[in-house]
């Protein structure tokens, strides 16, 4: 039996729209699709979902519904993965109708709307949601039970192998009667901070906002189902803050970076730069993700997020070691191959310009459209002018899509007066997008030494030339060393496009906290209400202007428990103990860990000064305090940042 391969051509193109390509041309993306033209949806459409309809365009509706609905054909990817982790990642048991009710409580999903909790197992001895949604035009699939994950049959499934237990303790065994596919809507889908349910466990579609991003799911746990404290990467996954994706884990750069989920909102007013791209031409693009690897338009980035979710698998599996980076290097993933022998990539490049049509729809989500959030906006009038100015001095000159005219001779001066205009947040990205080293901005490095984008890399093509030769950004000096916090260590960033970071949107930050891009500083809440938002919120701008109120070295996540890694294709276990930094040995490359240790036993990593000293040079980002940097403000008199925080609630 197979036991993984893409679905066959006639699954894949079920509800595929015709058209082989399309060219991005709406002003902010760069890359071009060679092939047809745009596609259309279907002449008569159903506006079945009670959600997002209103002043939509036909084009925007199709958009919304390859966001939420559409998978790229990853589902076979999920599968592959099940067998491989030994059933510690296996969506067919996380959609599971037993957790309905407390979904929310336990893992941070969202049950879809019109989804109701199984009653009993069905034929084949599984607990699926009962789920009334009528069929999304022109996407295959049906609900799971939970946003953003879709139900498929599976063409590979023999009824007379079947054993529901057998499959959920080993799924490498058989194939499964059902497929579940992971689409964007996943991550990004969160509570709508202005309408907010009543019951989280049981919201309805207006309770939910398409690019607010999940703040509250707790992505270790999707990675470690079956693992229990003993084993070293269940307190990896147990120690990943809330509402933070590691966009690194498939396929992994062995550094443990877990960033927050991006909002999404004002791209029409979001800046482009001019970045060179593969062929030599300059073209303005956008900067996506965090360090902003992402350079070749929004229609490339959005296509590299699905690749990443599972899109192309059987081709892009054979690029690198998906779960452990070990067996072999990366290879470039190829856009060219992937066009000329992946279906699920040409069906998603047909879909890319109207999904972008879709997102340029979403504008801030502001307080005073919340309920009771007038009672939070009762700052005076001094008050807000106040900190209009404390923004304009201190914020603007990277916090604002709108900038002074090139040769300006007083930018200061210029900002004073812009942010007095009352159109000045109205289509304000709230970022110049711009790079800057992490050396400047200080916050933890992990994120900006991901080498996934870089030359020789997998996703090489999707990044320019411009970043792939950018500079080293220099030298991280007094970082904490957990073994010896008076000896502090040094690390030196390589060139080649990492060690960068590029400015974060403010764009509704009354409902985004905790900050920074790992979600380090602030108190989670795991309340979407208005008064939770607004409690996150205002603790974490305490934090954030005045830093002695945070963790600092307090904010390491360490290991609770003793436990232990096995040595890739070995029976050799390191022990590591409790109180371990959880990264100190999560951004190690596994396969350097026999040369590491140097002999079997029981090993303390931290206290045999020789180990430790040969993990520290192989630790890949060295940097274990995850709430620095960011100081920017912190010099204020305090009269000023409380009147920021007024300000910045109205954004």
């Amino acid at each position: 039996m197979t036991r993984f391969r893409p679905l066959s051509a006639a699954t894949a193109a079920v509800g595929s729209l015709a058209g082989t390509g399309l060219t991005f041309a709406l002003g902010l993306a760069a890359w071009e699709a060679p092939g047809a033209a745009q596609v259309q949806p279907p002449s008569s459409y159903a506006d079945d979902y009670g959600y997002l309809s209103r002043h939509l365009t036909p084009e925007q509706r199709e958009g919304r519904d390859t966001w939420y609905f559409w998978t790229g054909g990853n589902q076979r990817f999920w599968v592959e993965m099940a067998r491989l982790t030994d059933g510690n990642v296996n969506l067919l048991n996380y959609v599971d109708s037993r957790r309905h009710g407390r979904r929310f409580r336990d893992l941070g999903v969202i049950t879809q709307p019109g989804c109701e909790a199984a009653t009993a197992p069905d034929e084949y001895g599984l607990w699926l949601d009962r789920c009334d949604q009528p069929a999304v035009p022109g996407v295959p699939g049906e609900p799971s039970g939970i946003v953003g994950l879709r139900k498929f049959s599976n063409p590979e499934f023999d009824p007379a192998r079947w054993d529901a237990a057998a499959y959920l303790r080993h799924p490498g065994d058989t194939e499964p009667p059902y497929l579940i596919g992971m689409t964007c809507g996943f991550c990004h889908i969160g509570f709508n901070p202005v309408d907010p349910p009543r019951d989280p466990e049981r919201p309805t579609w207006e309770n939910l906002a398409g690019t607010i991003g999940n703040q509250y799911w707790e992505e270790g746990k999707l990675f470690s189902l079956n693992m229990t404290p003993d084993d070293f990467r269940w307190h990896v996954a147990a120690r990943q803050p809330a509402g933070t994706s590691d966009t690194s884990r498939f396929a992994t750069d062995h550094i443990n970076n877990p960033n927050a989920i991006n909002t999404i909102f004002n791209l029409e007013a979001r800046p482009a730069e001019l970045e060179r791209m593969r062929d030599g031409t300059m073209r303005p693009v956008p900067h996506i993700l965090k360090d902003g690897a992402d350079s070749i338009g929004v229609a490339g980035a959005s296509l590299r997020v699905y690749v990443n979710i599972g899109m192309c698998s059987d081709y892009w599996l054979t690029l690198h070691d998906p779960v452990l980076g070990v067996a072999r290097g990366q290879q470039p993933f190829d856009l060219d191959q992937a066009r000329a022998t992946c279906q699920a990539w040409r069906d998603t490049e047909a879909r890319m310009g109207n999904a972008e049509a879709f997102l340029k729809t979403m504008t801030p989500l502001l307080l005073k459209d919340a309920p009771g959030g007038s009672q939070y906006l009762t700052a005076s009038a001094e008050t807000l002018a106040q900190g209009r100015r404390a923004f304009a001095d201190r914020c603007a000159g990277c916090h604002s899509s709108k900038q002074p005219p090139p040769g300006t001779a007083d930018a200061a001066a210029w900002f004073r007066t812009a942010v007095e205009q009352p159109g000045f947040l109205t289509a304000n990205f709230l970022s110049d997008d711009k790079r800057r080293a992490v050396t400047e901005i200080g916050t933890n490095a992990a994120r900006a030494l991901g080498t996934n984008a870089t030359r020789g890399n997998v996703w090489e093509q999707f990044s320019s030339e411009t970043y792939k030769s950018l500079p080293s950004a220099g030298r991280l000096t007094n970082l904490h060393n957990p073994q010896n916090p008076t000896k502090p260590i040094t690390f030196d960033l390589p060139a080649g496009g990492v060690g960068y970071y590029r400015t974060a949107s403010l764009t509704s930050i009354w409902a985004t906290a905790p900050y920074l891009h790992n979600n380090s500083v602030g108190v989670f809440v795991k309340d979407p209400s208005v008064s939770g938002r607004m409690t996150a919120f205002v603790d974490g701008m305490q934090k954030m202007l005045w830093p002695a109120r945070r963790l600092g070295a307090q904010s390491i996540p360490v290991t609770t428990v003793e436990s232990w890694v096995t040595i890739s294709g070995t029976t050799r276990r390191v022990r590591i103990p409790a109180g371990t930094p959880v990264d100190y040995v999560a951004r190690v490359d596994p396969s350097r860990l026999p040369d590491i240790v140097r002999r079997s036993g029981l090993l303390n990593l931290i206290s045999d000064e020789g180990v430790f000293k040969r993990m520290l040079r192989n630790n890949k980002a060295p940097d274990f305090v995850l709430d620095e940097g960011h100081l920017f403000g912190a010099d204020m008199p305090d009269a000023d940042k409380w009147a920021l925080i007024e300000y910045l609630k109205t954004f």
